[in-house]
């Protein structure tokens, strides 16, 4: 019995087909008009395979959300897109829980979009762990950060580039990471790093990253937030000692404080990254100087 050569074609077809992931997160939260009481959510909506849960707030800490992916990662032509909002005074704390992986694609690019927002009076951190770049990845990224009046944002990204503890490196494929910010709808930084093709001779070339594994990139972004890159530049002396081997600096514009850091190893980064975090945010918002639960597991 010959085979229904239809049917067969039908199979191919479905299966060089990529398959798309079109996930979405939305969270908001209020403020609660009674002492010691946390910000209260306001607005919750998800799409699988993303999802957020609410962990009880840590004593004299804030609000948390948790952003988890239940699909194990980003495969190419995967869409995903995330908004987190603080309300006018409320005080928010935007996590994940595990690192992200972005597999490796046969042609189509996976898309990221992050949405933040702040209020007036509102302070808003978002926190994720690390974004893996397995070596044929392909991926695009835009961080959207808009503050209005008093508003404060404290955002970062880790990103690593390879499987390393398999001997994998991200030698081809796609890394686009771009940041769009703006305080009172008036842009105040665009920056975007962009990866492609013989991306090995970038990230050992020693005019460019020369031997780094991985790299992050913070940014405080609020009206005079200028007046904080001495705070940010003592947390830096603080958190990252010689033996760490891993390269940091502080920089400021009008309304920006922008922090970067490269290491060969991906854990040294990530600990001083997180060092780093935990004391700016106790200096500046007076919070305690720690970071989130799912940090430490």
């Amino acid at each position: 019995m010959q085979p229904d050569v239809r049917a067969v074609n039908a199979q191919s077809v479905r299966a060089s087909r990529p398959i798309v992931t079109n996930g979405r997160a939305d969270v908001s939260f209020k403020a609660v008009h009674r002492p010691g009481q946390p910000s209260a959510l306001d607005h919750l909506f998800y799409r699988d395979p993303m999802k957020i849960l609410f962990p009880r707030a840590q004593p004299g800490d804030i609000s948390q959300a948790v952003l988890l992916t239940t699909s194990g990662g980003m495969v190419g032509g995967d869409q995903l897109a995330f908004s987190g909002r603080a309300g006018e005074n409320t005080q928010l704390q935007l996590t994940a829980q595990a690192a992200e992986k972005v597999y490796r694609s046969l042609g189509p690019d996976g898309k990221m979009t992050v949405d933040l927002a702040a209020e007036n009076g509102a302070w808003l951190e978002w926190l994720p762990q690390e974004t893996i770049l397995f070596d044929g990845a392909r991926l695009r990224r835009t961080t959207s950060v808009s503050v209005a009046g008093s508003g404060r944002v404290l955002a970062g990204e880790i990103m690593v580039f390879g499987r390393l503890a398999r001997g994998e490196v991200f030698s081809h494929g796609l890394a686009r990471d771009a940041w769009e910010v703006s305080v009172d709808g008036r842009p105040v930084w665009r920056d975007a790093l962009h990866l492609e093709d013989d991306i090995l001779r970038i990230l050992d070339h020693p005019a460019s990253f020369n031997g780094a594994r991985a790299s992050a990139t913070a940014i405080f972004t609020a009206q005079g937030a200028e007046n904080q890159l001495d705070v940010a530049r003592e947390c830096l002396q603080g958190a990252v000692s010689q033996g760490d081997a891993v390269l940091a600096a502080a920089t400021a514009m009008t309304n920006i404080v922008i922090v970067r850091w490269l290491a060969a190893e991906p854990m040294r980064l990530r600990r001083a990254y997180g060092a780093w975090w935990a004391m700016f945010r106790h200096k500046v918002n007076h919070l305690p100087a720690r970071l989130p639960r799912m940090w430490e597991i």
